[in-house]
């Protein structure tokens, strides 16, 4: 066989091996250890091993990840973001739909202090889904709305996601930032008006809440969302005015949200244990998945077969519009199977040079890319958002209730994914102005 056709081979050995439920990090090694030493030797496949997770993780910007993780774990655990759905509550009740449109507003809030789509669901679910139920809300519409708009975590800065992304892809982080505020405004805004729309097209999702809320409580309540507001301008400000790099940005906030907690007296020695925690776990997690990506970028590389693979791609003449369907189309395959993470890693290495080639910017591609990959996030079979409001709610409602709530909204979704193909400057302009 040639060093081709055993390159192929081993990459459909990788995703019959994912099909498996071997862990994507021990199968993206374990292929490109293999074809390294079969397409060189066995001396650079071990040479590998040693120096390119050596390379990736010495990358400076690496170090927000941790960072940026420990500021959105002590959120959570010291309860900063409380008041976020009760402030929107209260003030847009009177909405149609109006407690599911606080879930989204208190999702958007709570995505600006972490990178994590599930945090945003599990946070919010446990808040906003008993209200729903108890004030009659359509089960449906109630669990459907908080998994969907938990995706916007991965959109709104800080993103992982988009962390990892520019890494790669060798984009400036700041502005997939700014890219990812306008695709996760522009998610948001959809959700509310398909929200509403359902609800004056069938007013039994949703009765009104009969609730007499004065000036008084509504700015009581607003006051609450304080430290949410001081973290986001503290980081944000500072990393979008040139202040700060995304590294120092993600240790700022780190230390501005130990702060406010300290301050808020919720920063238990429990609090700060459980951050720490599920920061190291989640970080270590992250970094072998993104190592083993590395090493099938060399796989690629050394065999040859990135090239071939793009070679293919020129002589069956696809307008760049076509390539670009094409690769929505794999990654929402992708996305029913994976999460996001690592289908966006295993993909880069192959996909990076073709939408290069078509023309195509890559901060627009990895905004793009981020969206496509949260809507996995909601789509049988894995849609871990789903799952995540299935553990909220228990035995109360069916995981297939759950996933007939979603639907509208991935509807939704795919309506966001053709405005931005058809209009790359949904996601340009804030960069090209600002960065």
């Amino acid at each position: 066989m040639s060093d081709i056709q055993i390159s192929v081979a081993l990459i459909a050995a990788l995703f019959f091996l994912i099909l498996l439920r071997v862990p994507i990090a021990v199968a993206l090694i374990g292929i490109s250890f293999v074809g390294i030493g079969e397409a060189l030797s066995w001396r650079v496949a071990w040479g590998s091993l040693g120096i390119v997770p050596y390379q990736f993780a010495a990358n400076w910007v690496l170090s927000s990840v941790p960072t940026f993780l420990f500021m959105g774990f002590i959120c959570y655990h010291t309860q900063l973001t409380q008041g976020l759905f009760n402030a929107a509550r209260v003030w847009l009740s009177r909405l149609p739909g109006g407690l599911a449109v606080a879930s989204v507003f208190g999702c958007a809030g709570f995505a600006a202090v972490t990178g994590s789509s599930v945090a945003c669901a599990a946070a919010m679910g446990r808040v906003a889904v008993p209200e729903m139920l108890r004030n009659n809300y359509s089960p449906q519409l109630a669990t459907g709305t908080v998994a969907a708009s938990g995706t916007i975590g991965a959109l709104i800065p800080p993103s992982i996601l988009m962390i990892l992304y520019g890494i790669i892809a060798q984009v400036p982080i700041s502005q997939l930032f700014l890219g990812g505020i306008a695709i996760g405004l522009l998610t948001m805004v959809s959700y509310v008006v398909l929200i509403i729309i359902m609800v004056k097209l069938n007013p039994s999702l949703a009765p009104a809440v009969q609730e007499d809320i004065s000036a008084a409580d509504r700015w009581a309540a607003l006051r609450e969302t304080w430290p949410v507001l001081l973290i986001v301008l503290g980081v944000f400000g500072g990393l979008f005015a040139g202040i700060f790099t995304p590294t120092e940005a993600g240790a700022f906030g780190a230390f501005l949200s130990c702060l406010v907690a300290m301050l808020k007296r919720t920063l238990t020695w429990t609090a700060l244990k459980n951050t720490i925690f599920e920061t190291v776990t989640t970080t270590s997690a992250l970094l072998i998945i993104a190592i083993g990506a590395s090493l099938l970028t060399r796989f690629l590389a050394l065999s040859g077969l990135g090239d071939v693979i793009l070679g293919l791609v020129i002589d069956l003449q696809l307008s760049p519009y076509e390539i670009i369907l094409a690769i929505i189309l794999v990654y929402l395959l992708l996305g029913m199977m994976l999460e996001p993470l690592g289908a966006m890693l295993l993909t880069l290495p192959i996909f990076l040079p073709i939408v290069g080639e078509a023309g195509f910017s890559l901060l627009w591609f990895g905004v793009l890319v981020t969206k496509i990959l949260e809507v996995g996030m909601i789509t049988p079979p894995v849609g871990m958002n789903v799952f995540v409001i299935k553990s909220v709610v228990g035995n109360l409602i069916s995981t297939s209730t759950i996933f007939r709530g979603v639907a509208p909204f991935v509807a939704a979704d795919m309506v966001v994914v053709a405005s931005m193909v058809a209009f790359p400057g949904l996601v340009l302009y804030l960069p090209n102005i600002l960065g």
